[in-house]
């Protein structure tokens, strides 16, 4: 009878697991204009810059306004990769308002999120 050696096994697993390391970060939001639970003056404007390179055909977001109701922006990502911005066809009214943001990174993780400001 053979003696198993678990020792190529545990190496091999160990070498898989620390090469998957870099491929399971996740795509994350580091700075938004306007920024989270901010107060602004009446803005066109959103941009969202992430910590990864996205997949533009599956990303996006849309911007609720209080009553639920998505206001439309055309969007576009800057030459980073990383940079999400959206023009509105006018200023923003007062109130409080949502972004809700998905990201497709390019390892194919996808990641959602969202967060409010208001305008005054």
């Amino acid at each position: 009878m053979r003696n198993f050696n678990p020792v190529p096994f545990v190496a091999v697993a160990a070498a898989a697991a620390l090469a998957a390391g870099p491929a399971a970060a996740h795509a994350r939001l580091v700075s938004a204009t306007p920024a989270p639970n901010a107060t602004v003056a009446p803005t066109r404007s959103i941009s969202l810059t992430f910590s990864e390179r996205s997949v533009p055909a599956f990303s996006g977001f849309d911007v609720v306004n209080s009553a639920g109701e998505k206001i439309a922006a055309e969007t576009s990502f800057g030459e980073d990769g990383k940079t999400l911005a959206g023009t509105l066809a006018r200023p923003l009214a007062a109130g409080v308002y949502r972004i809700d943001w998905r990201i497709a990174s390019s390892d194919g993780h996808r990641m959602t999120g969202s967060y409010t400001f208001t305008v005054r």
